[in-house]
């Protein structure tokens, strides 16, 4: 298992991980205390005191509505709460703190709204699989209406905890969940309807997950900054790696920024190989990247049998076509580090088996949705449709986005989060890939290589802000290294 601190959890994993705490004495009531009282805590801490009502449902989320309700009232807070159904209908842990809540339950209303200038959203939770109707719909929506700021117990009424789809919620300024996030929390949209969140302990002992093994985790430097490559003392440059990349024509551009990038991110050689016609176009724009003239697919051939090499890049820039392909499938065959990006994967789009076939050794690829879709499966959300495609290739899937998905054959997924907005713009793309070329030369293993590059890139968008181009990008990828190698 990668670092625990960063795991995530599904709903069923979730409620595992509430059994094993249980059965290791930990009551349910106990749990559900914990969990209320950390909402309204998260609330007090925010928040000065107004009035607050509270919707509660009839499941666990609704009992942790009640234990809300009744510490803020404890505090001094004035509120009402709202309960979609009657109280006889509630069971375990959500009946007794219901029972312990001595104020009125009045039904969900929209009219529950009337004076309110907060609401907290205790109705569903993760578990929920179908659209929000009835009053509970027309309730949030009111509130929504009204701009009132919405408290989130678990993750917004309506958002799907595995996959972040929405069923018809609405935006929540703060959610308070418990333990670990849920896939939920990260993935489009649910990530932007949840607003800040937290993560509350309320008691499950981290052992847990040696039992639940979670194969989902959130990109952070705990995964893989002990593996990232350094440069040492007695290196040089040929034991920090040589890339090769494959550059395209006309467009050169894209295989220019990837070069740079791979230099940036540690490669110790850097070379761009080009038809001859395009010699003259890298050599102008190039200085510490190798350019290398190829006059027919044999010299291609023999370039790749230079054992120096330790990692291969193509696709920026490539075009759509035979000679991209016979290029990706020479990389693939020639035993090393190989990535492919943009037009090589769109180059097997008739023919997908072929590309799994020839994928017998290390290799990423790095499709947006749109060259996914043209040699994958599309259905399903996005990490099951990146795990699907990684254990059929035999390949790391990086499946871009604002919410980029890392996926493994063996299916442990990585989720990204800190990708600004700048980084929609044109050849931010080729620029991730030349990232995670320079960490695949060094040695570093695809699925980690692929993992720091992402949360790398973002990283370097960040610290630029706005007006950002992805040329910029590899010269901030030194900063970022910086702070890595030392954060003091």
């Amino acid at each position: 298992m990668l670092n625990s601190r960063t795991a995530l959890l599904d709903v069923r994993q979730m409620g595992e991980a509430d059994r094993l705490t249980v059965a290791a004495g930990t009551p349910g009531a106990a749990l559900m205390e914990n969990a209320g009282a950390a909402v309204a805590r998260a609330i007090v801490e925010r928040w000065s005191k107004r009035p607050v009502t509270i919707q509660c449902g009839l499941g666990n989320n609704g009992g942790d509505g009640f234990v809300t309700a009744r510490r803020l009232v404890e505090a001094g807070w004035a509120v009402r709460l709202a309960l979609l159904g009657s109280r006889d209908r509630l069971k375990g842990e959500a009946r007794h703190h219901a029972q312990r809540w001595s104020g009125a339950a009045e039904p969900l209303t929209p009219a529950a709204l009337e004076g309110a200038e907060l609401v907290v959203d205790a109705v569903f939770g993760a578990g929920l699989s179908r659209a929000l109707e009835g009053q509970a719909a027309e309730t949030l929506a009111a509130a929504a209406r009204k701009g009132l700021p919405v408290v989130a117990i678990d993750v917004p009424s309506g958002v799907m905890g595995d996959t972040g789809e929405t069923l018809g919620a609405i935006t929540a300024a703060l959610t308070v969940t418990f333990f670990r996030k849920k896939p939920g929390h990260l993935l489009l949209p649910g990530r932007l309807l949840c607003g800040d969140v937290i993560v509350a302990d309320i008691g499950t002992p981290p052992s847990v997950l040696n039992t639940i093994a979670p194969n989902t985790f959130e990109n952070d430097p705990a995964l893989w900054l002990g593996r990232l490559p350094r440069p040492g003392d007695s290196g040089n440059k040929y034991t920090r790696g040589h890339a090769l990349i494959s550059g395209g024509y006309p467009m050169t551009g894209a295989a220019r920024m990837a070069a740079r990038a791979a230099a940036r991110a540690g490669a110790g050689l850097t070379t761009i190989a080009v038809s001859e016609i395009a010699l003259p176009v890298y050599v102008s724009a190039l200085t510490s990247i190798m350019v290398q003239p190829i006059a027919a697919p044999e010299d291609f051939n023999r370039l790749l049998e230079d054992r120096r090499i330790s990692a291969f890049l193509i696709g920026p820039g490539a075009g759509v076509g035979e000679e991209t392909r016979a290029r990706a499938l020479a990389m693939l065959g020639a035993g090393r580090a190989t990535l492919l990006d943009a037009d090589a994967i769109t180059s097997f789009q008739d023919d997908p088996g072929a590309l799994d076939q020839a994928i017998v050794g290390a290799c990423v690829m790095t499709p947006h949705e749109g060259e996914f879709k043209r040699v994958f499966d599309a259905s399903g959300d996005k990490l099951v449709r990146a795990r699907a495609a990684a254990k059929r290739s035999g390949a790391v899937i990086v499946l871009k986005g604002a919410d980029t998905v890392i996926a493994a054959p063996d299916g442990t997924a990585i989720i990204n989060t800190n990708a600004p907005p700048t980084l929609a713009t044109a050849g931010s793309g080729d620029v991730l890939s030349g990232i995670i070329l320079g960490l695949l030369a060094q040695g570093l293993e695809p699925f980690l290589a692929a993992a720091a590059a992402v949360w790398m890139h973002g990283a370097a968008a960040a610290a630029f802000g706005p007006g950002l181009l992805a040329e910029d990008l590899p010269d901030l990828l030194p900063g970022v290294l910086r702070r890595l190698y030392d954060p003091q």
